[in-house]
């Protein structure tokens, strides 16, 4: 029988789990060493129950739900309950076997014990920006897979382990420098929680979490309770660098009273690292929704009960061992554009149109003057959409992305390469009563001879716009010898230049209908070109 707790007891217990998984991202970030992680904030810090169930999850990375949603389950049927302990530490990043997403995300999962008593779990993971210039045919290209394993036990590193792991990373001195900062961030949470207990007791903090999350629940399912009944559906185009053709996916999503439920279709999963395993099609969900429906909807596991997600076993969006998983944002971002494309159907005025759509990333790799292997990894934001009365933000990553830019004194500090122009670009945006936001140019010059891996879509199609809106412009590669194919892999000579431009965000109404002073505000701060501004919007200049 749970403990009886009154609901500003739970408010207060909410709002400090909240702070406690806010605190957690702030000293991993702190206390890490490469610069996907104390630079550009790839990684995200959560709370579990005793059950594994989401408690709260800091407001990092969409995306890393996915990681989450499964590690615990996993962990729990590795190993028994009762040998588990206070100090250990378990370690996971493995699509099938470990509960993640993609092997670069590394899964650190502590128990938090209270008088002996499992309460809970703190649980963070991280991009290693490792396993670089690799293959994506099946997953065991992709790096080393790592089941639920303990790195500590007991509070004792498990060194062998470690070793093992160091071995197979390109750049070992960050991989362990970054471990230990998840550590510190895990380590944090265990006490805040050991404190938080013993200020209200283990009995009212857990009755809190139930309360949580059922509070959740209502708030989703009131938010579906106000959608029509019905069906409705939406389909958009998936291409990528890495396929020859584009691929349709397909959503429908049936509310039925206070229930929804998100139908999935998609092409068989491909050779390839654009699959998504189940979890990750769950948190591009789970996000998605939220989103739109209810921001304010608290991050837990109660959101998810009134959901039920499916898709074909085998297919892109919910493929089965042993497919490749590495850029799976790619086709997480599509489903996200596809929710929102249905719930605007359903919810007409309330949702905004198409963002860039896209997790552009670029991956430069090479060796210094000793001989060590450096590796430097950017996801490139766009434009996202326009909104119903208000234009889209320029230059953001939108959906299940949430990563900073790596700036250039950091770059230009650490690997051998220039940054030449970095700049929200001309006429990318989608045009409309709001206009959407515009993309990124980047462009970058090697100064020493390294591999470039760029992963992209909208490479073929363009983000849509909404009740009349334009679409944006799409995404362009261009090396400066007069190739501009989106290849994956080229190798870069000394003083070869890349240029990378991203999508912009679709608009939104009757571009005809935009107040001839936005119209000219945008080409005097040089949004867009005098020639759109003559044909689309029929400017006088």
């Amino acid at each position: 029988m749970s403990t009886p707790i009154d609901p500003i007891t739970v408010e207060v217990i909410g709002s400090a789990l909240q702070s406690i998984v806010e605190e957690m991202g702030e000293a991993l970030v702190r206390a890490s060493y490469s610069t996907n992680i104390k630079e550009r904030r790839d990684c995200s810090t959560a709370l579990f129950d005793h059950r594994g169930n989401t408690l709260c999850q800091a407001e990092h990375i969409p995306m890393h739900l996915g990681s989450f949603l499964g590690v615990i389950p996993a962990i729990l049927e590795r190993f028994e309950l009762q040998d588990i302990a206070p100090g250990d530490v378990f370690m996971a990043n493995d699509a099938y076997a470990g509960g993640a997403t993609h092997l670069p995300d590394i899964v650190l999962a502590e128990p938090i014990f209270v008088d002996s008593t499992l309460i809970g779990w703190a649980v963070n993971t991280a991009h290693h920006s490792d396993f670089a210039d690799r293959g994506h045919e099946h997953i065991y290209q992709e790096g080393l897979r790592i089941p639920p394993v303990r790195l500590y036990r007991k509070g004792e590193l498990n060194t062998d382990l470690q070793s093992m792991f160091l071995l197979n990373c390109q750049v070992p001195r960050e991989r362990l420098s970054d471990l230990r900062a998840q550590m510190s961030a895990n380590r944090l949470c265990v006490q805040r929680m050991t404190d938080l207990c013993a200020k209200y007791g283990s009995d009212k903090v857990l009755a809190a979490g139930d309360a949580l999350q059922d509070y959740a629940e209502r708030k989703m399912r009131t938010a579906i309770a106000a959608i029509p009944d019905g069906t409705y559906s939406f389909s958009d185009a998936f291409d990528s660098n890495q396929r020859a053709e584009a691929m349709a996916f397909r959503v429908d999503i049936t509310v039925e009273g206070d229930q929804m439920r998100l139908a999935f279709d998609g092409p068989p999963q491909v050779r390839g690292g654009l699959n998504l395993i189940y979890t990750s099609l769950l948190a591009a969900c789970y996000f998605t929704v939220k989103s739109v429906l209810d921001p304010t909807i608290l991050p837990n596991a109660g959101l998810a009960r009134p959901l039920t997600v499916t898709a074909p076993k085998g297919t892109i969006l919910n493929c089965e061992h042993p497919a490749a998983v590495d850029g799976r944002i790619a086709a997480a971002q599509r489903v996200t554009d596809l929710v929102y494309g249905a719930l605007a159907k359903a919810l007409p005025g309330k949702v905004m149109a198409a963002g860039n759509g896209c997790c552009t990333g670029a991956i430069f790799n090479g060796t210094d003057e000793k001989g060590d292997i450096w590796v430097y990894l950017e996801t490139i934001g766009g434009g996202g959409g326009a909104r119903p009365s208000a234009d889209g933000l320029s230059g953001i990553h939108v959906g299940l992305t949430n990563t900073s830019n790596l700036p250039v004194e950091a770059l230009e500090l650490e690997y051998p390469l220039t940054l030449l122009r970095y700049e929200l670009v001309d006429d990318s945006a989608g045009s409309g009563e709001f206009r959407g936001g515009m993309g990124i140019r980047r462009v970058y010059r090697a100064e020493k001879a390294c591999r470039f891996t760029v992963e992209g879509s909208r490479v073929g199609s363009n983000p849509w716009g909404l009740e009349g809106g334009l679409e944006a412009d799409g995404t362009h590669l261009d090396f400066g010898d007069g190739r501009t194919e989106f290849a994956g892999m080229v190798d870069l000579k000394p003083g070869q230049i890349v240029s990378i431009v991203t999508p912009g965000g679709g608009g939104y109404g009757d571009p005809s209908k935009r107040p001839e002073d936005a119209v000219r505000r945008d080409l005097a701060e040089g949004r867009i070109s005098a020639d759109l501004a003559k044909s689309v919007y029929n400017l006088s200049v």
